[in-house]
């Protein structure tokens, strides 16, 4: 093989023919489609979430172990992940370091719906979301990408004039006939 130019050296010099910038899209692409994720930049945002987290997991590692600021830091950390539904213990700041941009995806409101069995799929509970038939609380969500924390699981509920709410009532025998008006 011939040696490269002067101008061709310069052109190369910021490519790796080793790593690929598109190897990674095929893993991001089944994420994509499992969870339902519409936009891909949701996905780079919990990439970049967890990279942070991840970040913040290893400087809290450099510190003392018996220092009063790691510890506390450490279990606000570790509270405030078990508290949005990523991590399963607040036992360890391993758990911390390890948590994925799938545990986040798994919080998304379709997900969660799917889980409480509101929706066969998530496709289906992301076009409810979108409809605004779901409610998380007071408030009509009707974006797919909202996080549901451990807290408001229990609140993720049907708008009160939903179709489907009425149809899941009809078929329970618990439809009043009031709520028909």
């Amino acid at each position: 093989m011939r040696q490269f130019k002067h101008h061709e050296q310069k052109l190369l010099r910021k490519v790796s023919l080793y790593q690929w910038k598109g190897d990674d899209s095929i893993r991001v692409a089944k994420i994509l489609r499992r969870y339902h994720i519409q936009d891909r930049e949701d996905y780079v945002a919990y990439v970049k979430i967890c990279g942070q987290v991840t970040k913040l997991a290893n400087k809290l590692k450099t510190l003392p172990a018996d220092d009063a600021f790691r510890i506390a830091m450490t279990d606000q950390l570790l509270d405030k992940l078990h508290n949005m539904g990523v991590l399963t213990t607040t036992k360890s700041l391993k758990k911390a370091e390890d948590i994925t941009a799938s545990s986040l995806c798994r919080r998304r409101l379709p997900i969660v719906m799917v889980r409480m069995k509101m929706a066969q799929s998530p496709r289906m509970a992301a076009t409810f979301v979108e409809q605004g038939q779901v409610r998380v609380g007071p408030n009509v969500v009707t974006d797919p990408a909202f996080l549901v924390t451990r807290g408001m699981e229990d609140f993720v509920t049907w708008v009160d004039s939903s179709k489907v709410r009425r149809t899941v009532q009809k078929y329970n025998d618990k439809l009043d006939d009031f709520d028909m008006m």
